[in-house]
């Protein structure tokens, strides 16, 4: 079989992303075969190999989409700053694309994108929605605050100084306080509270 047989094949199923057992299985021959057939594809730049067994098909996927195809079975949405970019809340574009997982957090690098993982437990994982003509889950602009506020004395302080906010005439601070109300460290929530405090002066 070659390349362009292959690749149809792939094509044929619709489906955005494959694991390679998957792909063997469509194209009827080996494990180890397959693994060739789709890294010479990938070599050519026809498909992306995502992650170790997982290999994106689909090149014209919605970029917020990789989040969630990437860390399968884990669910993830997008969030943080490429989520207030979305909604018009900040300006700057951010360098890579931000979601929050309920699996570890971990940065992760693809030929399409480089995403950056962040851990919250189920209480939390809330608040998104499906971005217009798109699969992509992507948190609200007032969940995608609230998970700034909250990863901000995280370990790594990556979110502890908030960006250049632009809140929109319709954004809901009750929304944010509700999603305050689900966090079960009392010290957590005292914190969230005070830095929504000081926005809503500076508002």
């Amino acid at each position: 079989m070659n390349q362009i047989e292959a690749l149809q094949q792939l094509n044929a199923t619709g489906m955005a992303v494959l694991e390679t057992r998957d792909a063997a299985a469509l194209l009827q021959v080996s494990a180890s075969n397959a693994t060739t057939i789709l890294r010479r594809l990938a070599h050519e730049k026809l498909i992306v190999h995502l992650s170790y067994g997982r290999w994106l098909i689909a090149r014209k996927t919605d970029r917020l989409w990789l989040p969630e195809l990437i860390s399968a079975p884990s669910p993830a949405y997008v969030s943080l700053q490429s989520a207030l970019y979305h909604h018009g809340v900040i300006e700057q574009i951010p360098a890579m694309i931000y979601a929050v997982t309920l699996g570890r957090t971990r940065r992760f690098e693809t030929p399409v994108g480089t995403i950056s993982y962040h851990h919250l437990s189920v209480e939390l994982f809330d608040g998104f929605e499906l971005a217009e003509h798109s699969d992509a889950k992507v948190a609200t602009a007032e969940k995608a605050l609230f998970d700034l506020l909250y990863l901000g004395p995280g370990r790594s302080r990556l979110f502890a100084d908030l960006p250049e906010l632009t809140l929109p005439a319709r954004f809901q601070w009750s929304r944010v306080r509700q999603y305050l109300d689900a966090v079960p460290s009392l010290s957590r929530r005292a914190y969230i509270e005070a830095r929504i405090q000081a926005l809503r002066r500076r508002a």
